[in-house]
């Protein structure tokens, strides 16, 4: 089961915003990258789960002038999970997931939404101890077998709007799934 080593992935990757005043401090590679890069307005990674499919990536807003640096750090910081994930790296990521999950249960509505999703998921409700026992499961070898998995060079799909005359074609960005060893 991939679930919880994305969720790692995707508190790795991070998100930021010009807004949030954290730029080079940031744990996450990409958000150091596009903060200190000013490539974008705003960047988020995202992950959806479902019994037999989900959704993983990076959402970002940017404008038209720094889209190629954009995606060339996004790339970057993605297939890096498969080669360079630290041991300190993913116990932060675990640590600030766990936080974030308890964050997110304020509320009589996230908690049936989190309810909900875990029934769509995983056919019954988790407890928070055996979330967090399969959070704690995750080491860096882990996340790197699972990004090796989904984004090792396998092809992408990507949605963009605007003007665009600065995206690199899908090629360009197909090519930046893998990382040539010497």
């Amino acid at each position: 089961e991939d679930a919880f080593p994305l969720m790692v992935m995707q508190t790795m990757l991070g998100c930021w915003s010009r807004t949030s005043g954290s730029g080079a401090n940031m744990a996450s590679k990409l958000c150091q990258a596009v903060a200190e890069g000013e490539c974008a307005h705003s960047v988020m990674s995202f992950n959806s789960c479902y019994k037999d499919t989900g959704l993983f990536g990076v959402y970002a807003v940017a404008e038209a002038t720094t889209l190629n640096d954009l995606a060339f750090h996004t790339m970057e910081s993605m297939v890096r999970l498969c080669h360079r994930t630290t041991e300190e790296e993913v116990a932060r990521a675990r640590t600030q997931l766990k936080a974030t999950m308890l964050s997110h249960l304020d509320s009589s509505s996230q908690i049936c939404e989190d309810v909900g999703r875990q029934m769509l998921t995983y056919n019954r409700r988790l407890s928070a101890a055996e979330i967090f026992a399969r959070i704690d499961a995750v080491d860096a070898s882990t996340v790197k077998a699972v990004a090796n998995k989904y984004i090792n060079d396998q092809d992408i799909a990507l949605a963009a709007l605007g003007p665009l005359h600065e995206m690199p074609d899908y090629n360009w960005l197909r090519r930046r799934t893998y990382w040539l060893s010497m």
